[in-house]
């Protein structure tokens, strides 16, 4: 008998590893990569995607304090929304200000708007992730989670998983290393080469 399954991926973590693995990152990949977290004994019930849209909105630049206009589209995210099996969890994007793109920073040197890139911080991910891990745990409708995340905050939640008969199971991408905190409460670590 299949083990029932819920994948939750959290989108900040795997755009940044594929990225670096020089993965073109749209739905089709995401789904992809989704149904590759899958073993052959398994059936998924759903796919669980955590991001943030791009952030829209108009700041001053560092230097010159010249207004920008971030602007982005979410539209990939909505057409992930619509695979099968497929449900998007929305956090917020929150504009932090700039940071230098070297360090240290040349003391001598005249700095311009091209020496900082903008620093944004997802708010919301994490705990939408443990609320639905609790959620699932609660309602006995799967066997197994399936993590794609490399997020510390989990911790507490993957404990009530696991307190709850759940098994947890921790997907490690090809260029990416699952933090030992996540290793010491799952279940499986399960290795998943690129789509």
């Amino acid at each position: 008998m299949a083990k029932k399954i819920v994948i939750l991926i959290d989108g900040g973590f795997l755009r940044v590893k594929s990225r670096k693995a020089d993965k073109q990152y749209n739905p089709e990949f995401i789904e992809q990569f989704a149904h590759a977290c899958a073993i052959a004994e398994e059936e998924i019930l759903r796919v669980l995607y955590y991001d943030c849209a791009p952030y829209a909105g108009t700041v001053k630049l560092p230097v010159s304090g010249n207004p920008y206009t971030f602007a982005g589209s979410d539209k990939w995210m909505e057409d992930l929304a619509r695979k099968d099996l497929f449900a998007v969890r929305r956090g917020v994007l929150k504009f932090r200000g700039y940071k230098p793109k070297h360090t240290p920073v040349n003391p001598i040197a005249q700095l311009t708007d091209a020496d900082f890139v903008a620093d944004f911080e997802q708010k919301g991910v994490d705990m939408r992730i443990g609320l639905d891990i609790a959620t699932y745990s609660a309602h006995g409708c799967v066997d197994r989670i399936v993590l794609v995340s490399n997020d510390t905050d989990c911790v507490p939640a993957m404990k009530h998983g696991r307190k709850a008969g759940l098994q947890i199971v921790v997907i490690e991408p090809p260029n990416g290393q699952v933090a030992p905190e996540l290793l010491m409460h799952s279940d499986f670590k399960r290795m998943v080469a690129w789509p």
